[in-house]
């Protein structure tokens, strides 16, 4: 038995089927299900008693050590954590409350079950910790990657609460003996993301014949990773990582914003095409956000090399791979797309020049 935390949202969801459709182990899924949490992404566990969903909030600690002292898990995954940039500039508190002190009582409840394991228990149970490349700020353009020693600079709120829940992660392995790992990934995509961010909202407005908002001049440089090969790269990193020791996750695959519009473009101009005019016709480009980092790059060379993992897609392959889901799960997205969600995709993009 594993214990997931967030496994309703994009990641986690992600994983949660990807773990499900590779083994019988079962799981706990345990999720607040705010905006971003979606029990269609579960859809196709319905009646499969490997997965037992369980609503609830990280930051409520005995409801938390409850449930791992009645399922004992060998494990505990967390994903849950509030993860926009533009969310975490117009609202910071739930950014504090959920990835600081959220991530504080789920370590106080995992120390309170490890210590009441047997002595093989404590010896084969993980804490394992998903974070981001945010938390060590911006490159300039040829500056090295990020490396897992690379100093913490985060520079929104987003980056620095997730700093923040990294360092604490740290401090209860050093302090307490607390067998934790720490995945930190580049930008994901695919499957089941939530259409703020820039390869879901892209798709569609397209579709929708909306502006294709780019950010400032959209040289703004990302290394993306397929959600899939994340998945793979926590599996891995769960089974043979060394407690203590952190894992960079990427993608080797460095591009700038409105180049990855412009791809998305290619595909839907030959996937969806629309009469008489390309997609790239709706590019719009808006004022920047404030303290936009400009490059993240993540060097994967030590998972690579410790635990064998590297992603098996390509941007290429990667990219279409979304498209034709966006594509053919329309229906999910305008699910998604409620009047709250409307209303603050509004918030975000008022005063930036285009009506998103």
């Amino acid at each position: 038995m594993i214990f997931v935390t967030g496994g309703a949202g994009f990641i986690g969801s992600n994983f949660v089927l990807d773990w499900l459709g590779q083994s019988d182990e079962p799981l706990v899924n345990f999720d607040k299900l705010t905006y971003a949490g979606n029990l269609h992404n579960l859809a196709a566990l319905a009646g499969d008693p490997r997965h037992q969903f369980v609503r609830g909030d990280i930051g409520d600690g005995a409801h938390v050590l409850a449930l791992l002292r009645q399922h004992r898990p060998r494990a505990i995954l967390h994903f849950a954590a509030e993860s926009h940039v533009d969310r975490s500039i117009h609202g910071p508190d739930a950014f504090i409350t959920t990835n600081i002190n959220g991530t504080f009582s789920l370590l106080e409840a995992a120390r309170a079950h490890w210590a009441e394991l047997d002595g093989a228990g404590r010896a084969a149970f993980r804490f394992l910790h998903v974070s981001t490349d945010e938390v060590y700020g911006t490159l300039g353009p040829d500056a090295a990657p990020f490396c897992e020693s690379t100093a913490y600079a985060p520079n929104s709120p987003y980056s620095a609460s997730k700093a923040a829940s990294d360092h604490l992660v740290r401090s209860y392995h050093h302090t307490y003996g607390l067998p934790t790992l720490t995945t930190n990934c580049s930008n994901n995509y695919g499957p089941f993301h939530f259409p703020e961010k820039l390869i879901p909202l892209v798709i569609a407005n397209a579709l929708a014949g909306k502006p294709l908002p780019i950010y400032g001049d959209g040289r703004q440089v990302r290394d993306w990773l397929y959600v899939s090969d994340h998945c793979a790269a926590i599996r891995r990193v769960l089974a043979a990582g060394r407690p203590g020791e952190v894992y960079n996750v990427g993608g080797w695959n460095e591009m700038a914003n409105v180049d990855v519009v412009r791809a998305l473009c290619a595909i839907l101009d030959r996937l969806a095409p629309k009469a008489g005019a390309s997609y790239l016709a709706q590019l719009t480009y808006v004022a920047d956000r404030p303290g936009h980092d400009r490059r993240y790059a993540i060097d994967a060379g030590k998972i690579e090399r410790e635990l064998g993992w590297r992603p098996a897609e390509t941007f290429d392959s990667g990219i279409l791979k979304t498209v034709q889901w966006y594509l053919d799960n329309q229906a999910w997205v305008a699910d998604v797309q409620s009047g709250a969600y409307s209303n603050w995709v509004e918030q975000n993009y008022a005063g930036r020049g285009v009506a998103a």
